[in-house]
């Protein structure tokens, strides 16, 4: 077969690198039934849901010179499901966390929510109304580090409110990063949060926004979080919830910050549809 031409989404060699000795290892522990190794490369197949995160196709548009939907899909869920993906997360992460010459783990989050609308495929029983903004769909919640990586992630419907997401980010948080002591929030996050980051050993600190200042302000700490939402939107497959089971939900924003990792790691960028082409020519 030939070889086919890259999209922008795909893992450069550099990039590869970084996930092969996992993808590999995980490869060779999950032989098929006649035991061979499968007709499909791992590499085209994280090429192929990174090309999904970045257009936000749904599987059977993925490209034919990619792996087949259903291989895809098939190891999207079995990676999902034994944590495998996020593994290589979290060892990304403490990479970048290491390069910036900072500890594996943080002592820090700052935490907030988004509400995004759910496709007409969503089951109506996981997403809800946010009174607040008004709008139905899925909430997603994100604790972050001072360097705009994601240390947990909790999705829930959108009339949850903030304090059930914010107790079950803290939960996760301490999970895996008990070296954690601070949790930055806004004022959304209610005493109830408060009180259960303090059973947990982490003070939570609310930020307030001063009523004097008019318009949209940046505040210290707690614009950490809300600009990772924003870089998120750069992944269309997370500007609408299309997926059918809430954990696929959260594993879409590790999927997005994997790429964003290997990016910084390798000092790579995808483009976007600003980035000149050489038939478009330089920006003026």
């Amino acid at each position: 077969m030939a070889e086919r031409k890259p999209y922008p989404s795909d893992l450069s060699d550099e990039q590869w690198a970084l996930l092969e000795p996992i993808i590999t290892a995980w490869k060779a522990r999950h032989r098929s039934v006649s035991g061979h190794q499968g007709r499909y490369v791992m590499r085209e197949i994280i090429n192929a849901i990174l090309y999904q995160e970045r257009t936000g196709c749904q599987w059977r548009y993925l490209p034919h010179d990619l792996p087949a939907h259903t291989a895809v899909e098939y190891y999207f869920y079995r990676r999902r499901d034994d944590g495998t993906d996020q593994t290589v997360h979290d060892l990304l992460r403490c990479q970048v966390r290491e390069r910036a010459g900072r500890r594996e783990d943080p002592s820090a989050v700052s935490m907030d929510t988004q509400t995004v609308h759910a496709a007409a495929t969503v089951p109506a029983d996981t997403t809800g109304l946010d009174p607040g903004k008004r709008s139905r769909g899925r909430k997603r919640g994100l604790a972050t580090d001072v360097l705009r990586l994601v240390i947990a992630v909790a999705v829930t419907a959108a009339n949850v409110h903030d304090n059930a997401i914010g107790t079950r980010l803290l939960d996760r948080v301490v999970l895996d990063n008990p070296s954690v002591r601070t949790a930055w929030v806004d004022a959304g996050f209610k005493n109830a949060v408060a009180d259960h980051g303090a059973a947990l050993g982490i003070t939570v600190r609310v930020v307030h926004r001063d009523p004097a200042t008019p318009g949209f302000t940046p505040l210290p700490k707690r614009w950490i979080a809300e600009k990772v939402n924003g870089t998120l939107m750069w992944h269309r497959r997370l500007v609408r919830d299309y997926e059918r089971s809430v954990a696929s939900s959260e594993w879409r924003v590790y999927w997005a910050m994997t790429a964003n990792m290997t990016r910084r790691l390798t000092g790579t960028r995808t483009p976007t549809w600003r980035t000149p082409t050489a038939s478009t020519g330089s920006a003026a």
